[in-house]
């Protein structure tokens, strides 16, 4: 599928773990354990701009939410039954596949497809890329794209990571082929970003940063918790001006 954001061997990469996607104890286990502090963040940001109680049961209701990289649907899921209306994109066919059959047996209305955001059109209160900024062809063609599909005044999140030697050896060298949380060649270094970056190309486009926060994993208790320290995985918060 031709496109000027997405790149051919990641998508047949991602396309070969669809199968596997929703098993908590398989290839996408790091995905799953880090899933919690992810939606955690994007919960909240939103919460306090549409100035929404997450303890009501549909907390955005009325809402619409674009989760683009969706995968097989661990955001958009989640999103769905917090009340936001979700429409799902991603670039792989058999993932879009498998985020559609899991969403029908847990009875949820999601509008999965397969596309791309600079071919898709419409624009949302709320648009999501988690883990999508490290895997584009090109990062400022994709943020274009993602600005275009946010309403005026929307909320623009993502999580990717950084590009530090801390990044490398632990993110890249010790995810992948010490500890061999990922399969290798999950991710390629020189694709990471750093914060400045990404939020220059954010205000090329129209997109104001507005916060930026990181995730940690948490050796005594085994999970992930959001950080202050931005120096490996981190998130942001933006508007679309």
């Amino acid at each position: 599928m031709a496109s000027a954001t997405a790149a051919a061997d990641e998508i047949a990469r991602f396309d070969e773990l669809a199968a596997t996607w929703w098993d908590e104890t398989g290839p996408m286990r790091p995905l799953h354990r880090i899933n919690p502090p992810r939606l955690e963040f994007v919960r909240d940001k939103l919460a306090g701009h549409f100035g929404r109680d997450i303890r009501a049961a549909r907390p955005f209701a009325g809402l619409s939410l674009l989760d683009i990289g969706c995968a097989a649907g661990l955001l958009s899921e989640p999103m769905a039954r917090l009340g936001f209306a979700v429409t799902g994109i991603d670039a792989s066919a058999n993932l879009i596949e498998a985020a559609r059959h899991h969403a029908e047996t847990m009875g949820l209305a999601i509008d999965y497809r397969c596309a791309m955001p600079e071919d898709f059109t419409g624009q949302f209160d709320a648009v999501v890329a988690l883990e999508v900024v490290e895997h584009v062809a090109d990062v400022e063609a994709f943020l274009g794209a993602v600005a275009g599909l946010a309403k005026p005044g929307g909320a623009v999140l993502a999580s990717t990571l950084n590009r530090t030697l801390k990044s490398l050896l632990l993110a890249k060298i010790g995810a992948e082929y010490v500890l061999r949380w990922l399969p290798r060649g999950t991710h390629d270094w020189k694709k990471f970003i750093r914060p400045s970056q990404l939020a220059g190309a954010m205000r090329a486009v129209g997109i104001q940063p507005v916060d930026f926060e990181g995730l940690r994993y948490d050796v005594a208790h085994d999970r992930w918790v959001r950080d202050a320290n931005l120096d490996i995985n981190y998130m942001v918060y933006g508007l679309r001006g």
